[in-house]
């Protein structure tokens, strides 16, 4: 999943963004709110971690903009401890949830999951396709019962399947939102993912839940009904 973080104090900035990479999210820094503004523009993100105090243009302004755009990416605002209408006028503008500063790491992270799922089309804090579960908060997966162990890449890739199941993934929209790059032709290193992903969530099992879809990319589904 990847997230964009728009915060000048750049210490705070490389706290969460270091926090969130090892949970396995691909992380876009902004330092002001026109930055992080026409990084929305360019990229499809899953969710904005964004200041209200910033320079050249402030956090309410910026979320304002954003959703003139009709960019409905789930926006996390942070604000100054006691700040009330900061508080308000931040929903007011367009932000899903607040957070005032200072804040624990855990909290944020519990808050960006629940962004997400307001996003994904499953809202259960468990996600699951057939017999295969992923528990975002423990990292724990199991496929009927059994557990998968995966590396950090693995986890992340099958949680954004699973994210958007039966849906058709291209391998720059996986690129994108697993690595955090743009998709390099040359590369295999999607496919080769993939195959050790499917290696372990499928090959024990009659049902097959990641499939291929020659040419355009691929999806994780329980059913025959792609979106």
């Amino acid at each position: 999943m990847r997230i964009l973080v728009v915060e000048d104090e750049k210490k705070v900035a490389s706290f969460i963004k270091k926090g969130l990479e090892e949970q396995s999210y691909a992380v876009d820094v902004a330092y002001d709110g026109l930055q992080g503004e026409q990084l929305v523009s360019q990229n499809e993100y899953d969710a904005i971690v964004l200041d209200v105090l910033l320079p050249k243009q402030d956090g309410i302004v910026t979320c304002q903009k954003i959703r003139n755009k009709k960019i409905d990416t789930p926006i996390l605002m942070l604000t100054a401890l006691g700040d009330t209408e900061a508080k308000v006028r931040g929903l007011d503008s367009g932000a899903d949830d607040y957070l005032t500063k200072p804040f624990h790491f855990e909290e944020l992270l519990a808050r960006v999951r629940a962004l997400l799922r307001r996003k994904s089309k499953d809202k259960s804090t468990i996600l699951q396709v057939g017999g295969l579960t992923l528990d975002p908060v423990t990292r724990k997966v199991e496929r009927e019962g059994k557990q998968v162990r995966l590396t950090t890449r693995e986890f992340a890739l099958l949680e954004y399947l699973m994210r958007n199941k039966g849906t058709i993934l291209s391998r720059a929209h996986i690129a994108q939102h697993v690595w955090n790059v743009s998709f390099d032709m040359e590369s295999n290193v999607i496919d080769v993912y993939v195959k050790l992903l499917r290696q372990k969530v499928d090959k024990d099992f009659k049902k097959q839940l990641l499939h291929t879809m020659v040419g355009v990319g691929y999806v994780l589904k329980d059913d025959d009904e792609i979106d």
